[in-house]
């Protein structure tokens, strides 16, 4: 028996699976209040209005706001909270190491991309492991493998361009720079930048500017039907755009935390 079995591992030398890390897209909720039932209630209402962006999200729970983190007991029904409106929680929001020990107790991983980047209640500051790297803050869309857009030949470094449409479940991710898009970005495609995004043809899916948390970031758009536009984790989602912008040529910007669409 044991030489059939050690026969058959030696004849079979595919390996069992690839594994890397990439780019992944997850919505991260800041919980401000322990409070289960409001925060299932409030989950509910943004899966209600936006059930393709929001319904099964991966989401990751932020506990940045509390001086002291909640017991177990409180932040499992926070967690149950967020599955039943509809969403599936994944880990945790690096905080501090109490959160670190939290996320143990939980059978949780810690989601170091998505840091505090707020201020606790006290108004301290909650200092990121050495090793992370800015992420965004908020909510972002589910998981596929992104494009890396490449310079165009003769092109600046300093923004990325992508020549015609992107297509239904695409994601173009522009690191570092501003991204250009010379096409139609169709319903159910992404794209997104870590600076500034340029849309010359329609936006009928999703753009996320500023996705490391530049809020000076802005989206340009020719042709403006989108699903969702966000800037620095700050979003607006659409199930029907308004009639003085829909087909317009619009600029989206953030003003403090509001974000802002007018017509060019």
């Amino acid at each position: 028996m044991n030489a059939r079995m050690t026969s058959s591992r030696t004849t079979n030398s595919e390996e069992a699976c690839d594994l890397r890390f990439g780019q992944v897209g997850m919505a991260c909720v800041r919980v401000r209040r322990a409070d289960a039932a409001a925060l299932c209630e409030e989950l509910e209402r943004r899966v209600h209005s936006a059930p393709q962006l929001f319904a099964r999200a991966a989401v990751v729970l932020d506990l940045s706001h509390f001086l002291d983190l909640p017991d177990d007991g409180t932040v499992d029904a926070l967690l149950e909270a967020v599955r039943s409106a509809g969403m599936l929680p994944v880990g945790l929001a690096y905080g501090t190491s109490e959160t670190e020990a939290l996320a143990k107790r939980m059978g949780l991983p810690l989601i170091a991309k998505f840091r505090a980047a707020y201020e606790p209640a006290n108004g301290g500051s909650v200092a990121p492991p050495a090793a992370a790297e800015p992420a965004p803050r908020a909510a972002e869309p589910p998981p596929r493998e992104p494009i890396l857009a490449e310079p165009a030949p003769g092109q600046a470094q300093g923004s990325m361009h992508h020549d015609g449409a992107v297509r239904s479940g695409q994601q173009i991710y522009a690191r570092d720079r501003d991204l250009v898009i010379t096409g139609t970005v169709a319903n159910g495609a992404e794209v997104i930048a870590d600076g500034d995004i340029h849309i010359y043809g329609g936006l009928r899916g999703r753009a996320m500017a500023g996705a490391q948390g530049d809020t000076r970031a802005c989206i340009f758009v020719s042709d403006f039907r989108a699903e969702l536009v966000a800037i620095a984790g700050h979003y607006r989602v659409f199930e029907q755009i308004p009639n003085d912008l829909e087909g317009q040529s619009v600029r989206c910007w953030l003003e403090g935390d509001k974000l802002l669409i007018a017509r060019l």
